[in-house]
């Protein structure tokens, strides 16, 4: 296990402040292929027109040759982010309020700050969380304002226990389950470029990152949650976030859980018997 003594947090917090700024147009191609990937029919050709809410996952990626992949798939440690050496790495939640809507057709622009970088104890071992904030305009009007926060952790020790313990989730008053296959995580992660071996890589995942299973995405879980939010209201939410609570695997049907509070929904994912694997909140 890591100890916070081998963590440089001096060095990793002069990456605050770094910034970046990333460019696409969205394609009608890329929105037809989202929208297969969760078996959203075509529509018309003026519905077809608006972007999928969600979608700028999707949009300009890292990119970077093979041989600057590290061994999980990811680019190697530094650049952009922080070079956290602690191995694994996931989306631990997010913010995201929507200001308009994209258009296939327009020229996204997405600009980066790291806003924070922190270390905690976890009952699972040492956690660093890097803070990310995002500024996303299409043709130069504003669209998004999104906090994203990722987590890196330690491999756990052969005593750590099952992540997957807690409570079982209760139900909400809509319900829907989603099967989580194999499919359905290497899609997504071809819509978003990402080559993280533990959605795709069965071998990997569980010989080598001592998982049960292909992981779902944080970033799917959320899509499939926002979505459910935007199909039971009729329109998609203004601002969601999101939480990821515990590791939802392929294998396992994903239930998706939806209950009124206020004006807005409180929503959670969970496997049927499991606790939830991920909270979020929809508001209009």
């Amino acid at each position: 296990m890591t100890d916070v003594r081998q963590l440089n947090l001096a060095l990793l917090r002069s990456w605050i402040g770094r910034e970046e700024t990333t460019e696409e147009p969205v394609t009608h191609a890329l929105a037809e292929r989202f929208r297969a990937t969760f078996d959203e029919g075509r529509g018309t050709t003026e519905t077809s027109a608006i972007a999928p809410q969600m979608l700028h996952w999707c949009l300009a990626p890292p990119v970077v040759p093979m041989g600057e992949l590290g061994p999980d798939g990811h680019p190697a440690r530094g650049g952009f982010l922080p070079p956290v050496p602690l191995p694994r790495r996931m989306w631990a939640g997010g913010d995201l309020v929507f200001h308009g809507e994209i258009s296939a057709g327009d020229a996204v622009r997405r600009t980066s700050r790291i806003a924070d970088v922190s270390v905690k104890e976890g009952r699972s071992g040492l956690l660093c969380f890097v803070t990310v904030r995002h500024e996303v305009g299409a043709n130069g009007r504003a669209v998004l304002s999104e906090t994203q926060e990722i987590v890196y952790r330690d491999h756990p020790s052969a005593d750590a226990g099952p992540e997957r313990s807690g409570a079982p989730a209760a139900d909400g008053e809509q319900r829907r389950s989603i099967d989580p296959s194999p499919v359905l995580l290497f899609r997504y992660s071809a819509l978003t470029f990402n080559a993280h071996r533990i959605h795709y890589d069965l071998p990997y995942a569980t010989r080598t990152e001592g998982y049960p299973g292909l992981v779902v995405q944080g970033p799917l879980q959320a899509t499939l949650l926002a979505r459910f939010a935007g199909e039971i209201r009729g329109e998609p939410p203004s601002r969601f976030s999101f939480r990821g609570l515990a590791p939802a695997y392929s294998g396992t049907p994903l239930v998706l859980h939806a209950q009124s509070d206020g004006g807005g929904l409180k929503l959670w994912s969970a496997a049927p018997g499991g606790p939830p694997a991920m909270s979020a909140r929809a508001d209009w």
